[in-house]
């Protein structure tokens, strides 16, 4: 029988570059100098530090462009609230999430349940939701509604078997 997961990932290999890429551009920008600009990475956590809010802005965007560029979803980003920090600077909190919620494997399996052809089953296992059916074009025709629709969260499809 036909099957695919539904995960949420993210490479951190690309993560990695991204921001090795970011803290490069920002080292050699005329507006970044002498603002002691910074993007800090500590696993799935971006600390972005800078002198203001229109840098941190500035910042923002070139991260975002760098993750981009690496084929990093930015539908994974949970940006924190700005706030001050020591020596009239201040820092935000970028988390990128990884993994599929269990509101959004509920959200994720009602959608198949609605739209899926007869004989689809989807259950949640863990952080992924695995949809098995007797045909293989439904299972891509399933696939096809996941990408249209908005879930807040990028989706990857893996271990499709025929």
């Amino acid at each position: 029988m036909p099957s695919f997961d539904v995960v949420s990932e993210v490479d951190r290999q690309e993560l990695r570059n991204a921001v090795d890429q970011a803290q490069r551009e920002i080292a050699t920008r005329f507006d970044f100098k002498n603002t002691d600009s910074s993007i800090e990475q500590a696993n799935l956590v971006l600390t972005l530090r800078t002198v203001s809010e229109d840098r941190l802005a500035a910042l923002r965007t070139v991260i975002e462009e760098k993750l981009v560029k690496r084929g990093v979803s930015l539908k994974g980003l949970d940006y924190g609230k700005i706030e001050e920090a020591t020596q009239n600077s201040v820092r935000q909190v970028l988390t990128i999430a990884v993994g599929i919620s269990s509101d959004k494997a509920r959200e994720i399996n009602k959608m198949i349940k609605e739209k899926g052809a007869k004989g689809i089953s989807s259950q949640t296992q863990g952080d992924s939701v695995r949809v098995t059916g007797k045909k293989r074009d439904d299972l891509q025709g399933i696939i096809a509604t996941l990408k249209g629709a908005d879930l807040g969260i990028p989706l990857q499809f893996e271990n499709f078997r025929g």
